[in-house]
């Protein structure tokens, strides 16, 4: 299939004119869902160790007073983007979109906010361009998957960065022309390799606020005169022959231009109960069931067989030496779930990992590819089939298609408040909470960054992890 001719400047001229336009009262609702699920992961990540480090970088090389770092004063914009962007990825809590595999809050929300902060944007501007950022990055992404994983490449950041670019983009109220350039800047901006896995090295909770920084600087450099190719998308040289590889066979423009304006796949994008990689979840609902519905002890427990797709099956780590060593087992979350009976920011510290009864269970833990959960993945769902089995033999079979916090299994309203709550309280207090999920649902200006920063200066600075 030849790669369709003029996609970059169609997405473009989408851009502008959703730019332009007011969002569908469900997509700002979501949004704003989205919005509070960010901010709160943002306060948790913000005391610890990754954090502390892309800050103090962030401190020496991007110093000013334009836009707050959550957690870290004020900064410059591209510094306030790069911190905020990491913390949004900091602990494994942020939402994604499955059909692409990436996470757009985390790169786009730090990317409009800081931009926002110093220019004179209205609220209702700093939600429409964070929804087209986000609409964007997760079409490419979802256009390009599982290709672009198979040639090791982290989706959030490489997908990520062109939604950034056309966030601020929108911000700069840019025309179709410059929207085009700065698509193709963010092109050369794309990276982001999954080599971390390799090591638990934590540059994956950075990919994001590089994506965001790099997205606004994208723009920028597009306004102060810089060109950049507008066949970005579909070029020979382009984004998704380098990243995908054949139109039609490895990437699908379809995928990221049909119903673009009139559908919008941000609404399916889910959010995580559990604060560890998503591809964990469809085992650990199905583990939590077993284990509540026969009210197993973890003693009674002679095996756990896992069966899921092909990606997920790649999370077998049994090395817990790091907090995301252990976000990324299948083996511990598994144990957590069937010990713990759940799966909360507090499992993954040194005293849970050296727990011996998650310890003995993960031992037990078995992981192999289900054939028809690869088939599966990632258009329907991202499936999961445990089987557990007792010492006297007793054997409960779950299987789970599409995991908690999906759309077709969605957090309520609610229980995303009380998601916020248990991140947020531990670090900012309850009355930031309070007022974070007021201003998610009814704020009007971007105050609350700087009131979430001053709650966290204000009590004891620590990480609820």
């Amino acid at each position: 299939m030849t790669s369709p001719k003029g996609l970059t400047r169609n997405v473009a001229d989408w851009i502008v004119e959703q730019g332009k336009a007011a969002l569908p009262d469900e997509v700002e609702h979501h949004t704003r869902r989205l919005m509070l699920d960010h901010l709160a992961g943002v306060v948790a990540s913000s005391p610890g160790p990754v954090s502390t480090a892309v800050a103090r970088h962030a401190q020496r090389l991007y110093p000013g007073e334009a836009a707050t770092a959550i957690g870290h004063g004020r900064l410059s914009i591209l510094g306030a983007a790069l911190v905020n962007g990491t913390n949004g990825h900091g602990i494994e809590s942020d939402e994604g979109y499955t059909p692409g595999s990436m996470h757009p809050t985390s790169v786009i929300f730090p990317a409009v906010f800081a931009v926002a902060q110093q220019r004179d944007t209205s609220f209702a501007q700093v939600v429409n361009a964070a929804a087209i950022g986000m609409e964007l990055s997760c079409r490419i992404a979802a256009a390009g998957h599982p290709a672009t994983r198979l040639r090791h490449f982290h989706n959030t950041a490489i997908a990520g960065v062109f939604g950034a670019a056309a966030a601020v983009a929108v911000l700069y109220r840019m025309e179709a022309e410059e929207v085009a350039n700065v698509l193709g800047l963010a092109g050369s901006h794309a990276s982001g390799l999954f080599e971390f896995l390799s090591s638990s090295a934590e540059v994956k909770r950075f990919h994001p606020g590089k994506a965001s920084r790099d997205g606004i600087a994208a723009a920028d450099l597009v306004d102060c005169g810089l060109t950049g190719p507008v066949t970005v998308l579909e070029g020979v040289d382009g984004y998704f022959a380098a990243y995908a590889g054949e139109c039609g066979v490895d990437w699908h423009p379809e995928v990221l231009t049909n119903g673009l304006g009139i559908e919008w796949v941000l609404s399916q994008t889910y959010v995580k109960p559990y604060p560890c990689c998503r591809h964990l979840h469809g085992a650990i609902d199905a583990t939590i069931e077993i284990a509540v519905d026969q009210d197993i002890k973890p003693a009674d427990i002679a095996t756990v067989r896992v069966g899921t797709f092909g990606i997920a099956a790649r999370h077998d780590g049994r090395d817990l030496d790091t907090v995301l060593q252990s976000q990324l087992s299948l083996p511990y979350t598994v144990a957590l779930a069937a010990v713990r009976r759940g799966v909360g920011l507090t499992d993954f510290d040194e005293s849970s990992r050296a727990d011996r009864d998650v310890r003995a269970v993960m031992d037990r833990v078995e992981v192999y590819v289900d054939a028809d959960a690869d088939a599966d993945y990632p258009r329907s769902g991202r499936p999961a089939e445990v089987t557990v089995v007792l010492t006297d033999r007793r054997t409960f079979v779950r299987r789970i298609q599409r995991p908690y916090g999906e759309p077709a299994n969605p957090l309520s309203d609610a229980d995303l408040e009380g998601k916020a709550r248990r991140l947020v309280e531990p670090v900012a207090g309850k009355q930031a909470a309070d007022v974070l999920i007021d201003a998610a649902w009814n704020g009007s200006d971007l105050a609350i960054l700087d009131v979430l920063d001053g709650a966290i200066h204000a009590g004891a600075l620590r990480s609820p992890a």
